[in-house]
C-alpha cells in the first residue's frame, strides 16, 4: 500500500534521513520530500497500521498533518 503523509518541521538532509530511517527499521520503504514537505511511503498494511507509521514520524520529533 502506498500512502503520502504531509510533515511539518523538516527543515534539511538530516530530517529527511531521520524520518527515512526511522521507517526503514519498522519495515517501511519511505521518501522523505524536503521541498514538498511530504512523505511517501510503501508499506505492507498487515504488518504495519498508517498510524503507526505517523507515531514513528512524530517520534522523530515532526509534526504529521496528514
Amino acid at each position: 500500500m502506498t500512502s503520502i503523509i504531509e510533515v511539518r518541521g523538516m527543515s534539511c538532509q538530516h530530517c529527511v534521513s531521520s524520518i527515512e530511517g526511522a521507517l526503514r527499521k519498522k519495515g517501511v520503504a519511505a521518501k522523505a520530500d524536503l521541498a514538498r514537505n511530504r512523505v511517501t511511503v510503501d508499506y505492507e498494511a498487515k504488518s504495519i497500521t498508517i498510524e503507526q507509521i505517523k507515531s514513528a514520524i512524530e517520534d522523530q520529533g515532526f509534526d504529521v498533518v496528514s
